[in-house]
């Protein structure tokens, strides 16, 4: 696989011929769905089922309408009901495509915008009425019909496309704002409902370029049918969700960010399914998508299924779920959801109620296959995009790639450093002294893994609080203590995410159904809090020394992280070039002034971030803009300086080696 752009042997996806618009005229005993589509997708290759199963256009014989396709190898009947045909089950049977468990038929007629569902009758007395599986748009929740839907549209984003192939890459600076679009901005009066696609995509778009975010990830937003799912209990894994609009506003969303240089992860969930009767659970009925054991198949931490990644048609499914995605709507990069659900088989299980593999141990080695595959042919046909596990295990190698025994992905998120450094904020300084190494602990690990830095979603929800909780001590410490948290996280290795809202430092948790609390930037410390976020992300971009190594020994090394009496860590960040970026940090609210630390290079050292500045809210203890190194060695280093620190407080200074 290739991590950096490395040149694929194959044309990229997106370059690949059109396929024809599937016809059931054309000639051969199969038609739309050959041989070759049969073999690929039973061997569980096919990358690109959307363009075959489901509902597409089509004319035959010079009548237009639909052909209709699904997979539901146990059926012995199959037909379409839908609001063109009465819901009739009777009138449009499908017929079996060979051996495939494939059933196909055209229905002339039929326009865009019909909704529909597969009758599926079978052994044993089954009847079920089946929303379809590759449905590109379904209808609004709770109803839960497809939608017969053409994904033509006009894309504006060729300069982007173009060019993306850096924008990820693990010397750039990635900048990810994790965004639920459901509850990112609402509407100003009631009902106070989610904007749609298109009229978020200008403020969002603006709102990223403005404060310095290089990726928006979206929380899923395949379709789902419990909006306080968040979308991680998916029903429609080619569906974008009807809630905000239709596929073409989210491809207008996506366009809208990619002119204003934002790029676009999509959380997507291969873990698990939702259970609903009329969606993938039981399908033909019997367990298609899912294992028939419950101790394989259902997810007790969340009440849902688990795919089958044994079998070749899931895995079919799957990968061609991933590479629409990619290919439709120019997603720049794929989160992975719950990557550790995945990997082992007795994930949040006890005893008795898990089956080992085949060796007798807990890996899932299945999944573990799949997750390789996934990643491998993602790199293959889209080596400008990346991928992203959250794997909260220590699982080795997630982010190294296949060939050297890795799981593939390009990023990994770094769940340790987030669960060290919240608990650490969460203490009254006056302990901080005796828990020094929560925060040095993770430079022992740093480079194992190409790692990104989160405060994702999961730390404000289900009664954790909002981050704000999490800061010790009075209102001003609590502020200036959010501005350190965000230095913190941008001045170590690594990418950066934090979820909306933090960035304002929102005081009341996250609800999915109200918008974040935009009107506290009237007030002068939230608005200092957010000033601080985009200050950083603008060092962060335009400084080579705070990300071309961001995951490479070289790019970080520390000045002193032994000084735990006083709770002060310093360190440099290096590039390729000779400018260094020290950072200072002063865990308690006392200043310190005077202060010394060893620096490697001589003259001027100029002041570029201080979060206590005024305008931030803070009290202005700083550096009166530079200082300058005295051949005074100390920390290791040639020169040193002596520095006023500031209360809860991190001073960025730049010079040279």
């Amino acid at each position: 696989m290739s991590h950096a752009g490395e040149t694929s042997k194959f044309l990229p996806f997106g370059s690949d011929p059109a396929p024809a618009a599937p016809n059931p005229s054309a000639p051969g005993e199969y038609g739309w769905f050959g041989p070759q589509d049969m073999y690929l997708f039973n061997e569980g290759s096919h990358l690109r089922l959307y363009d075959k199963l489901g509902s597409h256009p089509a004319t035959v014989n010079g009548a237009s309408g639909y052909h209709f396709s699904v997979w539901a190898p146990n059926a012995d009947y199959v037909s379409v009901v839908g609001d063109f045909n009465g819901w009739d089950r009777g009138k449009n049977p499908l017929r079996a495509v060979g051996s495939s468990g494939v059933w196909g038929g055209f229905i002339a007629g039929v326009k865009t915008g019909s909704c529909y569902k597969y009758h599926i009758a079978a052994p044993g007395g089954f009847v079920a009425e089946k929303t379809d599986p590759f449905a590109f748009t379904c209808e609004i929740p709770p109803k839960a019909a497809a939608v017969t839907w053409d994904l033509g549209y006009q894309w504006s984003d060729a300069d982007w496309m173009a060019k993306r192939k850096s924008k990820g890459a693990h010397d750039k600076p990635v900048s990810i704002y994790e965004v639920h679009l459901g509850s990112w901005m609402r509407e100003a009066d009631p009902p106070y409902h989610s904007l749609n696609y298109r009229d978020i995509a200008p403020k969002l778009a603006a709102y990223c370029q403005d404060m310095g975010f290089t990726h928006v990830e979206l929380l899923p937003i395949t379709e789902h049918p419990f909006f306080a799912s968040w979308g991680y209990q998916t029903t429609g894994y080619f569906a974008a969700t009807s809630r905000y609009g239709t596929p073409q506003d989210l491809m207008f969303l996506v366009d809208t960010l990619h002119q204003h240089g934002v790029a676009v992860i999509l959380d997507w969930v291969p873990s698990h399914f939702a259970t609903d009767a009329w969606a993938l659970s039981r399908f033909d009925g019997t367990a298609l998508f899912e294992h028939a054991d419950a101790k394989q198949g259902f997810h007790p931490d969340w009440g849902s299924y688990v795919f089958n990644y044994s079998r070749h048609e899931v895995r079919s499914f799957l990968l061609s779920s991933a590479m629409f995605w990619l290919d439709k709507y120019h997603i720049d990069g794929l989160r992975v959801d719950a990557v550790a659900s995945m990997l082992y088989l007795d994930y949040s299980r006890k005893a008795g109620e898990w089956v080992p593999n085949q060796y007798g141990g807990r890996e899932n080695i299945d999944a573990v296959n799949f997750l390789r595959r996934f990643n491998e042919e993602v790199y293959k046909h889209f080596p400008d995009v990346q991928t992203f596990a959250e794997e909260s295990t220590a699982w080795p190698m997630v982010s190294r790639p296949t060939y050297v025994g890795g799981l593939g992905f390009g990023y990994k998120w770094d769940m340790g450093w987030m669960h060290d450094t919240l608990k650490y904020f969460m203490m009254d300084p006056v302990h901080r002294k005796h828990h020094q190494n929560d925060l040095t602990f993770r430079m022992l690990y740093a480079y194992n893994e190409s790692f990104v830095m989160p405060l994702s979603h999961d730390e404000v929800v289900q009664g954790k609080g909002p981050l704000w909780d999490k800061m010790a001590g009075d209102e001003w410490q609590k502020y200036a203590g959010m501005r350190l948290l965000f230095a913190y996280q941008w001045g170590m290795t690594g990418k950066k995410l934090i979820f909306m809202g933090d960035e304002i430092a929102q005081r009341q948790e996250w609800r999915h159904d109200q918008s974040i609390d935009w009107h506290l930037l009237k007030f002068t410390p939230h608005k200092g809090v957010q000033g601080v976020v985009r200050d950083l992300n603008k060092l962060y971009a335009t400084e080579p020394a705070l990300h071309e190594l961001d995951n490479q020994p070289g790019g970080f090394e520390w000045i002193d992280c032994t000084d735990a009496a006083n709770s002060v860590i310093a360190c440099m960040r290096k590039g390729k070039g000779d400018d260094v970026i020290v950072i200072v940090y002063n865990f308690t609210p006392i200043p310190r002034h005077n202060y010394r630390v060893g620096v490697p290079g001589p003259g001027a050292w100029t002041e570029v971030l201080n979060t206590d500045a005024g305008v931030y809210g803070g009290s202005n203890v700083g550096n009166s803009g530079s200082v300058y190194a005295e051949f005074q060695p100390m920390h290791g280093q040639k020169y040193s300086v002596a520095l006023n620190l500031p209360p809860l407080g991190a001073v960025f200074f730049k010079g040279k080696l």
